[in-house]
């Protein structure tokens, strides 16, 4: 079976390449923090990444395509999960890191810009899918080793166990408005932690 070919810009080259796809995404994202999904112009950011109109178009393409390659780059920038041989820990640890990167001043617009464009871009669409599951699959682990350790029941769902502690805090940044901060995160990751214990987050 041949080899499906990466979408545009998910290569990860090295050198002169790779020093041009750095600038592009960070340009990228300062735009969608500050102007959204529908200010990202490609030739504003070859002008803003210094970087030729034409290389940027035949790299990437589309904006939907650029969002994506952004997406791919956060997720491959991630912090990996934290080893603290207790779930209690681990899940507050989780919360605590979404709660940084949504309380951040840049970070969080850019999520809010990120989360926007998915809903009108299936690019965008289908690279916010590919974050949230190499974020969830990272951080499952955590729960994956607390079943062994028998902190919680056989059959507990890892991923669903990971999405239930963030869910809260992104339900918050985009429908809410409620306050985010660290008792927020510790509350999410205390309700998680509950309904796994109680087995409402099983595989079944």
């Amino acid at each position: 079976m041949a080899a499906a070919t990466p979408p545009p810009g998910a290569v990860r080259p090295g050198g002169r390449t790779a020093r041009v796809r750095e600038a592009v995404l960070e340009a990228a994202a300062d735009t969608l923090a500050e102007k959204g999904f529908e200010g990202l112009d490609l030739g504003e950011i070859a002008r803003t990444a210094g970087v030729g109109k034409t290389t940027l178009y035949r790299r990437w393409g589309t904006p939907g395509a650029l969002a994506a390659d952004l997406l791919q780059d956060m997720a491959e920038r991630s912090l990996p999960r934290s080893r603290n041989d207790d779930i209690d820990q681990d899940l507050r640890d989780n919360a605590r890191l979404v709660l940084k990167t949504l309380t951040d001043p840049r970070q969080g617009r850019l999520f809010k810009a990120l989360i926007a464009a998915s809903l009108c871009n299936e690019q965008a669409a289908q690279a916010l899918r590919r974050f949230y599951a190499v974020r969830i699959d990272e951080w499952a682990g955590c729960v994956t080793d607390a079943i062994e350790r028998g902190e919680l029941p056989t059959g507990t769902d890892p991923r669903r166990v990971i999405a239930a502690v963030s869910a809260p805090l992104y339900y918050a940044l985009l429908n809410t408005g409620e306050p985010l901060d660290e008792a927020a995160a510790d509350r999410a990751a205390a309700a998680a932690l509950a309904a796994a214990r109680a087995g409402a987050l099983s595989m079944s």
